[in-house]
């Protein structure tokens, strides 16, 4: 078992070539658009993981920002002249500035934890962020303000907070204390659902936006005069919502059932948002929501075709019966490589598939694997050598097959489904 281990590990080493498909890239109207931010005349979105900036038409587009670590949830100053972000720039997590206009990035925070962009104070002195730094748990974040000029961050009176937006008087903050539990669970109603908070800070008195009965979801208040939109899926999708403060009146805004509203911002009197990786540009006055066509010409040069090291990209494998080559489920391919002397072979060569759990026949004559080439996972059996088309078999089960195994005389495959069934095959 030893020696297996360290042969396996030798494979590690071994150096692929990647090529990946340019043609799917629009230039004219992209998608992929993430975490937009509004002000005046001005959107900022992230792209790439880089931060863009274009105006209200979605012309005149700017990289804003080209570092090769991620950079995140922008956010534009009350005043449009600055953006906070949250970048990777020095191995960590943590708050930046730069000029809407373009320049170098200042470093504000140095906490070793992550510290996450949330907003500014209304004066634009002060961005707000979330940080573990001050909890007991690093399960819930606390919100901090921190100058433009830097220094110490203050800790603001909220007990746990995950986002936050200040009202334009500053008196109260809207917040969704947790962490958004939806995006592992979609339609989520469990104990920690995303609720929305007001805080009066004079006296820390604090009102709930209502949720109907068997809860929902309400994430992103954003304030628009006395008034608190946010996203929700109280009605199914997440659609954009607004709260009349001084009557208490819910409305349902937008009314998408096939792509959720996602990422939505407010400022200037617009709220912007993603949708279907398209930004859509919403007023509040009409009450109607433009697609915006904006095209991003970025150089991606991840894209480029490169020579990588590829044990990052091994997933599962199996050894020959004879020990001579090991098979690899590898970036959705299964392929096979020599223990010394030999060829590298990809037996399946399918892109848009995903092939996964290689094993080895004991008569070493054949691999069995699961593909979604057809739509929906089966059990495929292709000659070691990848010679002639695969067999293909349909599979009963809860789906997500795993830990396929051969019989002694290569026969019949016994595998696993979702609900922990133990299914054969002959």
């Amino acid at each position: 078992m030893k020696q297996r281990g360290r042969w396996i590990f030798s494979c590690f080493g071994l150096i692929v070539l990647l090529v990946l498909p340019l043609a799917g890239i629009n230039v004219h109207d992209t998608k992929m658009m993430a975490q937009p931010t509004i002000t005046q005349g001005k959107i900022a979105f992230v792209y790439a993981n880089d931060l863009w900036i274009c105006d209200w038409q979605g012309h005149n587009v700017r990289r804003l920002t080209s570092h090769p670590g991620i950079e995140s949830v922008p956010v534009f100053s009350p005043d449009g002249r600055w953006v906070a972000f949250s970048g990777e720039y020095d191995g960590n997590v943590d708050v930046y500035l730069v000029p809407a206009e373009g320049g170098l990035p200042r470093r504000l925070t140095w906490h070793p934890g992550a510290d996450i962009v949330r907003g500014f104070t209304p004066d634009g002195q002060k961005v707000i962020f979330i940080s573990t730094r001050n909890s007991f748990t690093r399960a819930h974040n606390k919100l901090f303000a921190v100058p433009l000029s830097g220094g110490m961050p203050e800790e603001l009176p909220l007990p746990y907070v995950f986002k936050a937006t200040f009202s334009p008087d500053g008196q109260k903050i809207a917040y969704v204390p947790l962490r958004e539990a939806f995006h592992q669970w979609k339609h989520y109603r469990g104990g920690t659902v995303s609720t929305i908070w007001i805080i009066r800070l004079s006296d820390l008195s604090v009102e709930k936006i209502p949720q109907p009965e068997g809860r929902c979801n309400d994430t992103d208040p954003m304030w628009v005069g006395d008034k608190i939109y946010f996203r929700s899926d109280r009605a199914g999708e997440f659609n954009l919502f607004v709260y009349e403060t001084t009557t208490g009146k819910i409305t349902q805004l937008t009314h998408y059932d096939d792509f959720p509203v996602l990422s939505a911002s407010a400022g200037a009197g617009r709220i912007v948002f993603e949708r279907a990786g398209h930004l859509f540009l919403f007023n509040p006055d009409t009450r109607k929501a433009e697609r915006l066509t904006i095209g991003v010409a970025a150089d991606l040069l991840e894209l480029r075709p490169r020579y990588v090291q590829g044990e990052k990209y091994i997933r599962s494998g199996d050894l020959s019966p004879s020990g001579a080559r090991a098979v690899f489920g590898f970036r959705g391919e299964i392929i096979t490589v020599p223990a010394k002397k030999g060829d590298f072979r990809n037996l399946t060569n399918s892109p848009g598939a995903h092939d996964r759990f290689p094993v080895w026949s004991p008569d070493g004559s054949k691999i069995a694997y699961f593909s979604d080439a057809s739509g929906e996972y089966k059990l495929y059996v292709i000659d070691q050598k990848g010679q002639g088309s695969p067999q293909s078999f349909a599979l009963p089960g809860a789906g997500f097959y795993d830990s396929p195994v051969w019989s002694p005389d290569s026969q019949k495959i016994t595998f696993t489904d979702n609900s922990w069934s133990l299914f054969w095959i002959d």
